[in-house]
């Protein structure tokens, strides 16, 4: 496992301060503020501390209410809202300072055989084929080093591999809606399923808006033509996955208005089981 992957995981292991509450802490982002999809993370796996084992999570719907301060402690209050026959729900307040900055509900279901069928896997290049962050980025010139530095670092526990340019990687020029990345984590995790889906969800917010970019031939924040932030995040977990085997993201963005995007997301293991279904919508605006 590498250094940067333990970090994470170490980031993620939440301290109980007492019965259902539980105190994550951050690290720098590439904006200057708490990065989402750790705060959705943090707050799953708060969820996930007051469910018995052998009932996974199959789905969650959060808001991002509050930017996240780095430099300040983030309280997790867990409501158990139902303990059912099949079915377990949870919801989570994420604090800092007083104020509320992130909710999420949670649910979680003990397995049970049911009717089977899923949307067909889309073709993809192999993983191997493609270049790693650390190449792709290298060559960017006309991204400032220390933009480079921080997408490195923030990716550094992740493998992620972009099929085609990232927006920010060419831009001016409006392209196709869509977007395909590989992602693993960078070493083994444990087998424990709420770890996979932890770290899924932590990926999952570093690149879904990018088809909204693509559609209007916006580098981002990268290089300052737009600014934006997650307003509202659902994920559905269909199929049990590794989040340290290769899974293909597929994302698109179906409509953009009114200073939104919406970037909507299937997630395939490699050999074509559909394992998660993701949407997001985030603030997108142009600079005036």
């Amino acid at each position: 496992m590498s250094q940067a992957l333990q970090d994470l995981l170490d980031l993620l292991d939440l301290e109980q301060i007492e019965e259902d509450i539980f105190r994550g802490r951050s690290r720098s982002a590439v904006v200057p503020r708490v990065f989402g999809g750790q705060v959705a993370a943090q707050a799953l796996v708060a969820a996930g501390r007051t469910v018995p084992a052998d009932r996974p999570a199959h789905s969650l719907h959060a808001y991002f209410l509050r930017p996240g301060d780095p430099g300040a402690p983030i309280v997790y209050t867990v409501d158990r809202i139902r303990d059912g026959r099949s079915f377990t729900t949870r919801r989570v307040v994420a604090v800092q300072h007083g104020k509320p900055i992130f909710h999420l509900s949670a649910s979680f279901q003990t397995y049970e055989e049911g009717l089977e069928h899923q949307a067909p896997m889309p073709s993809a290049p192999d993983p191997a084929t493609l270049p790693t962050s650390q190449e792709r980025l290298r060559g960017y010139g006309h991204l400032a080093p220390d933009v480079v530095e921080r997408f490195l670092e923030a990716r550094e526990a992740v493998d992620l591999r972009y099929v085609d340019e990232p927006p920010y990687g060419r831009f001016g020029e409006p392209r196709e809606p869509h977007s395909q990345v590989w992602f693993r984590t960078n070493g083994k995790l444990d087998d424990d399923p709420l770890l996979h889906v932890v770290l899924a969800t932590y990926v999952s917010d570093m690149t879904l808006l990018d088809s909204v970019l693509l559609a209007h031939g916006r580098g981002g924040w990268a290089v300052g033509d737009v600014v934006g932030a997650s307003l509202d995040h659902a994920m559905w977990f269909h199929r049990p996955f590794r989040a340290d085997e290769w899974l293909l993201y597929d994302q698109e963005s179906p409509s953009a208005h009114g200073g939104r995007g919406l970037g909507q997301a299937r997630i395939y293991t490699q050999d074509g089981q559909l394992a998660i279904t993701v949407i997001q919508e985030g603030v997108v605006r142009v600079p005036r």
